[in-house]
């Protein structure tokens, strides 16, 4: 049988409309391939098939999958879908309909015999990994407006995964998390929701100085790390294990001088 292939981008809505899609158009479950992107290489006795993005059939299918499924299956999906892995669509696409086939909803995520569903475990539990690390790792920087100021440089596309932890932490501050690889930018107004801006949007919006009060400090916390640490117990190999590079070159007690 002909396969079909249904064309997204790469983004949580995109993929999600491609999986409301192929129930809407009644595919052939096992000959659907979803792919992020028209690149790559062309299948054989493929029809492909371009997905607009929709933001209403996302959003049910997104609801489906938090009241059958489960908000912590939810969560690996979302961490699956902010991976860089170039199958993570096709993984999400057989992971929710082997969910409904097989009616194991809430404890799909433990069917690891089943390739996609092993490849979307493994891809949740690494992007996972690195979003907690980050709710410990990330580093505010108060600028001369009082706004409170982050960049992180992450693997995967996570940072709108951060938005619940510092929301619920921060609810009354003003603060921007900055993706500085993908130039997304994530601004918290006070009590309010999060506005989601890309590089472009952002391009007209200049930052500040840090606030005094913030170089001081940035200063005494340096010394502090710098000056508590025993010579003779040093080991940047256990260091680096439990706190990567690409974590350090991001955090005030590793960048200041």
């Amino acid at each position: 049988m002909e396969e079909t292939v249904l064309i997204c981008e790469d983004s949580q809505e995109s993929i999600f409309t491609a999986v409301y899609q192929a129930y809407e158009w009644r595919l052939n479950r096992e000959h659907v391939y979803l792919q992020i992107g028209e690149e790559g290489n062309l299948r054989l006795f493929a029809e492909y098939l371009k997905v607009e993005t929709n933001k209403e059939k996302a959003s049910k299918v997104a609801a489906t999958i938090i009241s059958k499924m489960g908000e912590d299956v939810y969560w690996d999906i979302c961490c699956v879908l902010a991976s860089e892995d170039v199958e993570k669509a096709q993984a999400v696409y057989r992971t929710i309909i082997t969910a409904i086939d097989t009616k194991q909803f809430r404890n799909v995520m433990t069917n690891v015999k089943d390739a996609y569903i092993q490849k979307a475990f493994e891809l949740a539990r690494a992007t996972g990994r690195e979003v907690h690390h980050l709710y410990g790792f990330l580093r505010f920087q108060e600028l001369e407006n009082g706004v409170l100021y982050a960049k992180i440089g992450p693997k995967n596309n996570i940072v709108t995964l951060l938005i619940p932890h510092f929301s619920n932490r921060y609810p009354l501050e003003n603060f921007v998390i900055h993706d500085d690889i993908r130039q997304i930018f994530v601004i918290h107004p006070a009590g309010k929701e999060c506005i989601v801006l890309t590089g472009d949007e952002f391009n007209d919006l200049s930052l500040p100085n840090h606030s005094e009060e913030e170089e001081y400090f940035q200063s005494l916390f340096w010394e502090f790390c710098h000056t508590i640490a025993i010579k003779e117990r040093k080991n940047l190999k256990l260091q680096q294990n439990m706190l990567p590079l690409r974590f350090q070159e991001y955090m005030v007690e590793f960048s200041k001088k």
